[in-house]
Order: structure tokens, then sequence, then C-alpha cells
């Protein structure tokens, strides 16, 4: 029977566990891989390599939250320098999607502008916002510094949360990391329904006639 990525994982010998809490974080945005498998696996798996003795839990916190940075850099390289003709020349190319595209992708744009700092920080703790947030504030030519401010900020909470809860659960890691995804679920569920509470509420303030409350 093929073995699952997380029993590869906790296999490894120590230094390639710490190459992989490092390098399965930085591919997240980098190149789309937190559709697949999300990071906050791994490191989680690399705090219970670090329960186990093969490597120390402070070197597993060290290349979560170096992975993490670094990979959400090349993110937002890749969206402020390619971003629009990757889409343009993908998905955008077909004749339905063409128009919807470029209306959501300007009201994307427009919240990762206004929402900046918040949307790098909590865009963090949901796997889906941690793959999509460095491209698109890249596309939305954020200011890289404001950038890595709050992405190093929630690299650093979320590097350390998961290291730790691996290294406390240790066979219980799968709890864990099930725990760990509902609860992003549910935090993106909670930002979508704020969004379009949001939006509802300014469109209706936008057609009522001027004089009126």
């Amino acid at each position: 029977m093929t073995a699952s990525i997380p029993d590869l994982l906790l296999r490894l010998p120590g230094w390639a566990a710490l190459l992989a809490v490092f390098l399965l974080p930085a591919l997240e945005s980098s190149v789309f891989l937190g559709f697949v498998f999300p990071g906050e696996i791994a490191v989680i798996l690399g705090g219970v390599a670090a329960a186990a003795g093969r490597m120390p839990l402070a070197a597993m916190i060290v290349a979560a939250i170096l992975g993490a940075v670094i990979g959400d850099s090349v993110g937002y390289a890749v969206g402020k320098r390619w971003g629009h003709q990757m889409l343009d020349g993908s998905i955008g190319r077909l004749p339905i999607v063409r128009h919807e595209l470029a209306k959501h992708l300007e009201s994307a744009k427009a919240f990762v502008r206004k929402r900046g700092p918040q949307a790098v920080f909590i865009g963090r703790f949901t796997a889906a916002l941690r793959v999509l947030v460095p491209g698109l504030s890249g596309m939305a030519e954020l200011p890289y510094p404001t950038f890595l401010l709050f992405n190093v900020l929630g690299a650093v909470i979320w590097g350390t949360t998961f290291a730790i809860l691996g290294y406390v659960a240790k066979n219980a890691w799968e709890r864990v990391a099930t725990e760990a995804r509902d609860a992003g679920l549910a935090l993106l569920a909670l930002i979508v329904l704020g969004f379009v509470i949001a939006t509802v509420v300014r469109r209706r303030r936008e057609r009522q006639p001027a004089g009126k409350s």
C-alpha cells in the first residue's frame, strides 16, 4: 500500500524533516501547493519529529517561519510581475469567464488595497487565503514593506503555534491537523460572510436617494 505524504514525512531523518518544514510552506503560495497540501500539516509533523528528538523544536519553528515568509514573498513578486498575464492567458481566455474575472479581480484588488495589512495577517491562518493573498497583494501593488511586516507577524504566530501543537500532541497530530483545518474553514466562512454583508450594505446605501437615511 502506498504511504501518504504525512507518513513519508514522519519517516524522514531529522535534517530532511527540517527541510520539508521549510519547503512545503515556501511552496504554498509560490507554486500554489497549498491547494493540495496545506503547509500547517508539515509544520505540525515537524513538531512531532522534534518531540521524537530528531531535531530541536526551535529549529523547526525557524524553518516554518522562514519558509512561510520567503514563499509568500515569491508569491507577491509573481503576482506583481506576471499575475495579470497568467490569469488572462489561462481562464481569462474563456469568453464566459473574461468579463466576470475582470470584475471580481478588481473587487479583490480593491479589498486588498483597503484591508491589505489585515488581509495578509489573517490570510496566513486559512489555507485558501494563504495561497491567494500574496499574489493578490502583488497585483494590487500593496507596498512590499507593509506586506512583509504583516506577513512576518502572521508567519511567526502561525509557525510557532503549529510546531508547538505538533510537539505537544505527538501521536495525536491527526486530530490537531483536522481541528486546524476546520478552524481555518470556519475563519474563511466568517470572512466571506462579512465581505458579503458589507457589499450588500454598501450597495443599498448607494441606491438610496440623496437626503434619505
